[in-house]
């Protein structure tokens, strides 16, 4: 039988830090809930904007996949391994955090917000050597279908991890519906609205709700109204 949680928009923490606001699904430093520290391999989910000349100052990370998707505006990122970039909305970004490293980013346009998800997942293999990667989403304008951004294959589409994750994001009409299969028994689907309303398996969420499913093999996916979406396919054990 279908095991769920149901994480409401207004129910996750919010820490403003005047230059930074974030909207946390978990557990996240100043924010911690027992009940919401991660789902499954996915540990963080953090919905953050930046002001316009403001940013993260160089910060440490290892043993963690950390997936960043620019909704609004543009970052500019660089890190130890000499990486120096720009991502905006229409990209995606993945840090292969492994044995360590550093990276700082920063929103350089002075006037406007830079919107985006900050994503981590637990990786299934420790101390990798550190990679980087950022790519420009293909098929992102398509409606109506499960558009792949993320996969443990480095030949499929969209960016890889190390992990047996999957992510969709997804634009629907009003009363579009769709199956989703799932690729691996043992995962589970964690749902973020970005915008307007669905129904997963007859739940009804609407914008920045979150909702976790597992122990299924599929989902039924539905538009109330035009609705956009990611959809975190993740090992629920790791």
């Amino acid at each position: 039988m279908a095991q769920t949680v149901l994480h409401k928009a207004n129910t996750r923490g919010v820490a403003d830090h005047g230059w930074l606001k974030s909207y946390q699904s978990f557990s996240f430093a100043g924010y911690y809930n027992p009940d919401r520290v991660n789902f499954g391999a996915l540990r963080v989910l953090n919905d953050d904007i930046v002001t316009g000349g403001m940013g993260f100052g160089e910060h440490p990370h290892d043993n963690m996949e950390i997936i960043s998707i620019p909704l609004e505006g543009e970052l500019q990122h660089k890190d130890s391994m000499g990486n120096t970039a720009t991502i905006k909305a229409g990209e995606i970004q993945v840090m292969s955090a492994g044995t360590g490293i550093f990276h700082s980013e920063y929103n350089s346009d002075k006037n406007n917000p830079a919107k985006f998800l900050q994503i981590w997942l637990f990786p299934n293999q420790r101390n990798v050597t550190p990679r980087y990667d950022q790519i420009l989403l293909e098929n992102q304008t398509k409606r109506n279908e499960f558009i792949q951004i993320l996969s443990p294959d480095k030949d499929d589409e969209g960016v890889w991890i190390y992990q047996n994750a999957w992510f969709n994001l997804a634009y629907f009409d009003t009363n579009y519906s769709q199956t989703y299969q799932l690729h691996q028994q043992g995962n589970g689907v964690y749902i973020f609205v970005l915008k307007g309303q669905i129904t997963v398996n007859g739940q009804l969420l609407e914008t920045r709700d979150g909702f976790g499913v597992w122990e299924i093999d599929s989902l039924d996916i539905k538009a109330v109204v035009d609705a956009e979406f990611l959809l975190m396919e993740v090992p629920m054990e790791f």
